[in-house]
């Protein structure tokens, strides 16, 4: 093989990697899109709603507690 040769499969070998390049970049995008948007939205808990929460624990607590001493 030449210098010329070589040269030019080089060449080839780096288009062929950009086209590549371009195709994963393209894909990426479109797969970040639809990532994002498919985010489900966090639930909140109202303060009446972790008062009632921890009203059961409490309850839970002193239950395991009177179990323990007797």
């Amino acid at each position: 093989m030449n210098i010329q040769e070589i040269t030019q499969a080089i060449d080839s070998q780096i288009s062929r990697l950009q086209q590549a390049r371009a195709l994963l970049l393209q894909g990426n995008n479109s797969v970040a899109r639809v990532a994002q948007t498919s985010v489900p939205k966090r639930r909140t808990l109202s303060a009446a709603g972790r008062r009632k929460i921890a009203a059961a624990q409490r309850a839970r607590w002193a239950k395991l507690k009177k179990s323990k001493k007797s």
